[in-house]
């Protein structure tokens, strides 16, 4: 048993060493990123009713969805009826420079909550974040990410009760880019640079507007992660060794 504990502290103190050196590798210094961000949206996606969506702004950084005609075509509208336009997000990539593991604004985003006829609305939209770095020079990366969005029905008498929410998806990216010898990638943070917020809303024929936070974060080596794994092993041998011991001395 003692033999076996030897061996895993042996072990677990060599990865422990490599992982902590190759993960701090070329990052004596503080590093910078700067450049531009130009967001774009993607096809989006249905949901389970939405059987005739109707959007547009694919490519391009204004998307609407939703039919707004709740209205008839007639210049006697009756009483009770009402005329809006339709959902919209706009957003606009500005300018950053930013350190590793640090939140900076990457867009502005404006939201409009329009009117939506049912089986016209969509359930989320894939968002496009393409950077261009200032630096490092010469790199141009497309990071995609996803929107979530709410509309409610409009049925309640508190004009809280029918707001709309836009949800925004903050898992990282699946892509990367690499500089100084280590990979980089962008994570969305949220609405908020301060507090973690992950939606927004707008009343019904209101507009919110906001801003879009992220960060890059590295991303793992392989053998980094193996490091983690064989630390994870050794401290639950430690754990069990000990209970071990105790038990012997008990006895």
């Amino acid at each position: 048993m003692k033999l076996s504990l030897v061996f895993a502290t042996a072990i677990s103190s060599f990865f422990v060493s490599a992982t902590t050196g190759f993960s701090f590798s070329g990052q004596a210094h503080a590093l910078n990123f700067s450049g531009i961000s130009s967001p774009t949206w993607g096809k989006p996606t249905p949901g389970s009713i939405d059987t005739a969506p109707i959007y547009t702004g694919v490519g391009s950084n204004t998307f609407t969805w939703g039919d707004p005609n709740v209205c008839p075509l007639s210049t006697n509208i009756p009483s009770g009826c009402t005329a809006t336009d339709l959902n919209k997000l706009t957003l606009n990539g500005n300018s950053f420079s930013t350190e590793i593991n640090s939140v900076f604004k990457i867009a502005d985003l404006t939201y409009f909550n329009g009117t939506v006829f049912e089986d016209t609305g969509v359930e989320s939209v894939p968002l496009n974040f393409n950077v261009s770095f200032s630096r490092p020079n010469g790199i141009g990366e497309v990071f995609d990410f996803k929107l979530h969005l709410v509309n409610t029905r409009n049925d309640a008498t508190d004009p809280e009760a029918n707001a709309d929410f836009v949800f925004i998806d903050t898992n990282l990216s699946n892509r990367s880019f690499t500089f100084e010898g280590n990979k980089y990638t962008l994570e969305l943070t949220g609405f908020n640079p301060d507090v973690s917020q992950t939606s927004i809303k707008a009343l019904e024929g209101a507009t919110t507007t906001t801003a879009i936070y992220a960060k890059f974060k590295t991303v793992p080596e392989p053998a980094t992660l193996a490091g983690l794994s064989l630390l994870g092993i050794y401290l639950i041998s430690r754990k069990k060794f000990g209970q071990v011991d105790k038990t012997q001395r008990q006895r």
